[in-house]
């Protein structure tokens, strides 16, 4: 985890997805550091400190749900003292950004890909095929899973050559816990969804959707569901679109784009 951020700097808050490693995020804190931001990578519940160290540990994460993510982002947060973070969250990151935004935790929120949150309906094959070698087995829920190559190749990075994606498999993938799929897939059928967000909430920090055109996990029509589910709020909400880009967006050789992208509306909304 990182250090505590400077209180002369304003500490952005990484929150990565299923399947990477909060070191994935490392170009990223570079590229806001340089930028002016103090950036924080905190870990999701019992991952351990490495990519290798991880896959050697995959049953120390299993069980964890969206709950419980989001409960020890938020306990980052408080311990900064009353400062609100700017929170950059992809795939279920996104989700759990737009969580504790919800909640007011944090001064504004960049959603890449996000997590489907309650409300917006799953569709389209391309996403079921991504996801149902594990929502096929109800078990899973009390496991941690792994993808292989080829559903990493479609999943994330389908937008990239095959030499990249397997170059981005070996470099940053490891196990994560199922149960936060089930509990997205399944929330439109549960009244008390742990994917529920506050939608409504006029006094929160702004907030920006990023999609990917091209995304296979959280195809781009999600994320502009996910965007109309905003319209009763006054407060800010934005959508982009990258036409080219896959769910590996945040990781493979195309990444600096969406930073900069994410810094540029940042600074247009004051937050640095």
């Amino acid at each position: 985890m990182a250090s505590p951020p400077s209180r002369t700097r304003t500490p952005v808050m990484f929150i990565h997805g299923l399947w990477l490693h909060s070191s994935s995020w490392q170009g990223w804190a570079d590229k806001f550091r340089d930028a002016g931001y103090e950036p924080m990578t905190p870990e999701w519940p019992n991952v351990p400190d490495s990519v290798a160290e991880a896959r050697r540990h995959p049953d120390r994460q299993a069980g964890v749900g969206l709950a419980e993510i989001s409960r020890q982002h938020a306990t980052a947060i408080r311990d900064l003292g009353g400062v609100k973070p700017v929170l950059v969250g992809h795939s279920v990151g996104g989700f759990i950004a737009q969580h504790l935004l919800g909640q007011g935790l944090a001064a504004g929120a960049v959603a890449i890909c996000p997590g489907q949150i309650k409300g917006v309906k799953a569709v389209g094959p391309a996403q079921a095929k991504a996801t149902f070698a594990f929502l096929g087995n109800p078990a899973n829920t009390k496991r941690a899973v792994s993808l292989d190559a080829g559903q990493f190749r479609y999943a994330f990075a389908n937008a990239v050559s095959r030499e990249e994606s397997d170059e981005l498999f070996e470099k940053w993938t490891i196990p994560s816990p199922a149960r936060p799929l089930f509990q997205l897939a399944l929330s439109n059928f549960a009244r008390h969804s742990p994917a529920k967000v506050d939608t409504h909430n006029n006094n929160r920090g702004p907030l920006l959707l990023l999609s990917g055109k091209l995304d296979h996990t959280v195809p781009d029509v999600l994320t502009r569901s996910t965007f109309k589910r905003y319209r009763k709020s006054s407060a800010l909400t934005e959508y982009q679109r990258f036409d080219d880009r896959g769910h590996s967006l945040i990781v493979d050789s195309g990444w600096p784009e969406v930073a900069d992208a994410s810094l540029t509306w940042l600074a247009d909304q004051g937050l640095t």
